[in-house]
Parts: structure tokens; C-alpha cells; sequence
């Protein structure tokens, strides 16, 4: 399975990093980060693993699937041979806010 890394989760991985250093330490996050990165290897053995977020089943988005890992939300997308990550998020965030202001930025 090959995994690509949208430039949206790209730009979540950034915030979250500085997010994660300001309010904790760089070890916390690189705690994080080495979770992050495991359960998007581990999604490349097993990549219908994740459950759909109730927020997107709700709206009918059903190819959607998430992994929690550690404190953060690994939102992707399954799409033939490839795994698509959308989104990076502090799992104590809410989904539909920042799905708001992520296309509020894209206008």
C-alpha cells in the first residue's frame, strides 16, 4: 500500500508539533510523532482498520477512516493501492470546526 501525506496533513502535522512543544516538551512530541508514524505504517499492513468518524458518517462520508494515536487523529482515504492521510488533528479537537475552517481557507 503506498501512502501519500496531502499537503493538508502536512500543514496539521506542523501545527500540531507546535502546538505540542509550547504547551508540553519537545519529548512529548516526539513521543507523538513516533506514534503518528507507526500507526500510519501499521495502516499500510492493515489499511481498512480504521473506523469512520461518526462526524463524517454523518454527512454520508463513508470512505473516510480514522486511527486514534496516542492524543491524535489520523484521518484517511483508501482509494485502490494507495492510502491517502487528510488529516492530522489533536483528537480532542473538534472534527467539524476544523473541517470549517480548513474550507474557509480553501474560498
Amino acid at each position: 500500500m503506498k501512502v501519500v501525506i496531502l499537503e493538508s496533513a502536512e500543514h496539521d502535522l506542523k501545527e500540531l508539533r507546535t502546538y505540542i512543544i509550547r504547551n508540553f516538551s519537545i519529548e512529548t512530541w516526539q513521543n507523538s510523532y513516533d506514534k503518528i508514524k507507526a500507526a500510519i505504517r501499521n495502516l499500510k499492513t492493515f489499511p481498512h482498520a480504521g473506523s469512520i468518524p461518526d462526524e463524517l458518517e454523518k454527512l454520508s462520508l463513508t470512505q473516510y477512516r480514522q486511527v486514534i494515536s496516542g492524543m491524535n487523529r489520523i484521518i484517511y482515504e483508501v482509494r485502490q493501492d494507495t492510502l491517502y492521510i487528510h488529516i492530522i488533528t489533536d483528537s480532542r479537537r473538534e472534527l467539524k470546526s476544523l473541517l470549517t475552517r480548513r474550507l474557509l481557507r480553501v474560498i
